[in-house]
């Protein structure tokens, strides 16, 4: 392989994880910068700076037709957040954008402005940008409200690098804790013409998704792929490769999607996480969809990304021309 084919394929994966909801790509992090706690705070303070409000996990959105994130300047911020509750996001076309812990008052104090609402939810009504960057904030506040304290002495954890790290202020111990991102695989199985989708007895009722799970200390990827299908359904798979990545922030996973092949087709359900698993060929599965016996999994997940990619590989009709209708819309809390 040349380093120019090389280079093409590196930028093809990076061109299929974009296409995924919640990919972050625009905001420049100023890795470098993000160091120096004065900057921050002068960024902080800028006219020109924005922020994105959370509060219990969820994120503030505008109301109406086509919502989005709510941007607030500092200066509406007052008597809501302290500046050891507000992260650094990144910055784009000269402004630069932070995460704002809220407090307890916060829904009173903005609803005139717009609504605190699950990310999961209102996901597939907002832009790919303005998903990505609700849900940075989300993660990154997420990550920050629960590790005020050393998890190796106790010790109170000092904000650092804009909340992209805390350090341990015990000068007996000094540990600096960087936020955690769970790994996790999900694949989509073929075999033939037909790919494999399961239900787990949690989700809403007839509820069907690709096979997935957390990776698992000293595994590869690859590895996790392959052991969980075998826990799950008994099927040992091949030809195990790569499709695209995706953050999920619920709370603070990592996506890793892959496709695999099997040639043998003798489902055995094993640890109990699903109740059901099926083959489906592209037809069965329109069919099923469009007669409201299967739902899909919402197509902000990679999870439907991969089963949409298998489908219209090899078919005239697209995922999306009948399924749209027939994913799962999540309730909010």
């Amino acid at each position: 392989m040349t380093n120019e084919t090389a280079s093409a394929l590196v930028m093809d994966n990076f061109l299929m994880s974009s296409k995924n909801m919640f990919v972050a790509q625009g905001l420049d992090r100023a890795h470098n910068r993000r160091k120096d706690p004065d900057w921050i705070a002068r960024r902080m303070h800028n006219p020109g700076s924005f922020f994105v409000a959370v509060w219990q996990s969820k994120v503030l959105v505008a109301e109406g037709e086509a919502p989005g994130p709510v941007l607030l300047e500092w200066k509406h911020l007052e008597g809501h957040a302290e500046a050891d509750s507000t992260f650094f996001l990144g910055e784009d076309n000269g402004h630069s954008y932070f995460a704002v812990d809220m407090d307890e008052k916060a829904p009173g104090a903005f609803g005139h402005v717009g609504r605190f609402r699950d990310l999961r939810a209102v996901a597939p009504l907002l832009s790919r940008d303005d998903g990505a960057l609700l849900a940075y904030a989300k993660t990154l506040a997420y990550w920050n409200q629960r590790n005020h304290f050393c998890g190796v002495c106790g010790g109170r954890n000092e904000i650092r690098e804009g909340g992209h790290c805390r350090a341990c202020v015990n000068p007996q111990c000094g540990v600096v804790h960087f936020p955690r991102t769970d790994p996790a695989v999900i694949v989509l199985i073929r075999s033939g013409e037909k790919c494999l989708l399961g239900r787990q007895h949690i989700w809403p009722e007839r509820m069907y998704s690709v096979l997935a799970g957390f990776v698992e200390p000293g595994e590869s990827a690859e590895g996790a792929v392959a052991r969980e299908v075998f826990e799950e359904v008994g099927l040992r798979v091949k030809n195990i490769r790569y499709h695209s990545t995706q953050p999920w922030p619920f709370p603070c996973s990592l996506m890793l999607g892959f496709t695999a092949e099997t040639q043998d087709q003798r489902i055995k359900l094993g640890d109990e996480e699903l109740e059901d698993a099926r083959w489906f060929g592209r037809r069965e599965l329109r069919e099923a969809v469009e007669n409201g016996v299967v739902k899909l999994s919402t197509p902000i997940s990679i999870s439907y990304r991969l089963i949409e990619d298998w489908f219209d590989a090899e078919s005239p009709f697209c995922l999306r021309d009948f399924a749209d209708l027939g994913f799962v819309i999540r309730k909010e809390q």
